[in-house]
C-alpha cells in the first residue's frame, strides 16, 4: 500500500496537530497509510513511528503543541545520523515525508531532498512569521492574539501604577510578531530586530508622551533587537542552532536602562514560551488544515521539494530551497503603520 509519513520538527506552536489531523483524513481518503514520526528527526533516526488513523486523530483539533512530539534534533550535524535516517525511511517503506516545521526544520529537509535520501513536501509553521514563500505560517496568528491580551492586560497596570511596562515577545530575528501584536494592543513603542536602537531615542520619546500627561507607556519588543549596549550571555558558541548560543533578556536590559537613565519606574515582562502554548485561533485551525490537504495532493502529485504557502489567500506551493533562502523581514509598510501610533505623537 502506499504509505506517507508525517513528522514534526522544531519548536512547537499551536495548529500542529490540526496539520496532522488534516494529513490522516485526506491521506486516508486517497488511499494512504499514514506513520506518524515521532519527536521530529529523532524519530526517523530511532525508527520511532506509529501508524495513525481517524481514531488516533479525533479530538485533537483544539490542543495545543503536537500529539506525535518535537525536538530540535539536527541530523546534519552527524553523518550516522544521516544514515540512521535513510536506512530506517526505507525500511519503513514510505513513499513520501510531510515535514511540518519551521526555518531549521525546512533546511534540514531540503538538504536530506537534495541528496536523495527522502522525498519530501515541506508545511511552514512559525510564531515568528519569518519564513519566505508564504504570507503567514500557521501558529502566527495565536501567538499574536496571546501576546495583545497579555499587552491588554498590562495596559491597566501601567495606568494604575503609572510605570513604563516592557513587554518582551519571540523573535530572534525578524519582528512580526513585536509589530503585529503591538499595533493589536496599543503600544506606544514596538522595537524590532530590522531597526537598531537608539536608546536616547527610547528615553526621549518617554519624556515626551511624559509631558503631555501620560505617565504611563508600554513598549513591545522582540527578543532578538538590538540595543545599545545590550550583550547576551552565551551558553554554547559551537551550537548549531542560535536560539542555544544567546541567553538574556533584552527586555531587562532595556527597563533597567530606561529607569536608570530617566527615573521613571519600569517593569519588565518577558512572554516567552507562553506564546506558543494553548489552543489556536480558528484562522490557525483552518490554515492548517488547509495545509495539510495540500501536502498530500502535492505527494499524489509527486510535486517534491516543494512547500505548501499562502498566497492572496490561496493555497500554493514553492521551492522550499526559495522558501529557507532568507528569512521575512517586516516589511516598510507595517513599520510606517506602527509609527503612526509612536509615543511621539
Amino acid at each position: 500500500m502506499k504509505k506517507i509519513g508525517i513528522l514534526t520538527g522544531g519548536a512547537d506552536c499551536p495548529g500542529l496537530n490540526s496539520v496532522i489531523r488534516a494529513v490522516v483524513r485526506k491521506g486516508m481518503q486517497e488511499g494512504y497509510v499514514v506513520t506518524g514520526i515521532k519527536n521530529g528527526w529523532l524519530g526517523l533516526i530511532e525508527n520511532d513511528m506509529k501508524v495513525l488513523d481517524v481514531k488516533s486523530t479525533t479530538g485533537i483539533l483544539d490542543r495545543g503543541g503536537t500529539i506525535l512530539g518535537t525536538s530540535r534534533i539536527n541530523p546534519l550535524t552527524d553523518e550516522s545520523q544521516v544514515k540512521k535516517i535513510k536506512e530506517n525511511y526505507q525500511r519503513s517503506g514510505i513513499d513520501a515525508l510531510i515535514v511540518v516545521g519551521g526555518e531549521e526544520t525546512l533546511k534540514i529537509a531540503w538538504n536530506l531532498h537534495k541528496r536523495g535520501i527522502v522525498q519530501v513536501v515541506g508545511v511552514p509553521k512559525s510564531i515568528d512569521n519569518a519564513l519566505s514563500g508564504t504570507d503567514y505560517a500557521f501558529g502566527f496568528d495565536t501567538a499574536v492574539n496571546v501576546a495583545m491580551e497579555c499587552i491588554d492586560r498590562l495596559h491597566t497596570t501601567a495606568e494604575s501604577h503609572h510605570r513604563i511596562m516592557v513587554v518582551e515577545v519571540m523573535g530572534l530575528y525578524t519582528g512580526w510578531l513585536a509589530v503585529q501584536a503591538g499595533i493589536a494592543g496599543g503600544a506606544d513603542i514596538i522595537l524590532i530586530p530590522e531597526i537598531p536602537v537608539n536608546l536616547n531615542e527610547v528615553y526621549e520619546l518617554l519624556k515626551e508622551r511624559h509631558k503631555r500627561g501620560k505617565p504611563f507607556s508600554i513598549i513591545v519588543l522582540s527578543e532578538g533587537t538590538k540595543v545599545d549596549g545590550y550583550t547576551s550571555r552565551v551558553i554554547d558558541p559551537a551550537a548549531a542552532n542560535a536560539e542555544k548560543r544567546r541567553f538574556g533578556s533584552v527586555g531587562e536590559f532595556l527597563a533597567k536602562a530606561i529607569e536608570d537613565h530617566t527615573g521613571y519606574e519600569t517593569r519588565v515582562s518577558v512572554l516567552g514560551y507562553i506564546l506558543r502554548g494553548g489552543a489556536p485561533t480558528s484562522f490557525d485551525r483552518v490554515l492548517g488544515t488547509r495545509m495539510g490537504v495540500k501536502a498530500v495532493e502535492l505527494v499524489q502529485d509527486h510535486k517534491f521539494g516543494k512547500m505548501v504557502s499562502l498566497r492572496d489567500n490561496k493555497i500554493r506551493f514553492v521551492d522550499i530551497e526559495e522558501a529557507v533562502r532568507e528569512r521575512k523581514a517586516v516589511t516598510p509598510d507595517m513599520i510606517d503603520l506602527a509609527n503612526v501610533f509612536s509615543a511621539k505623537h
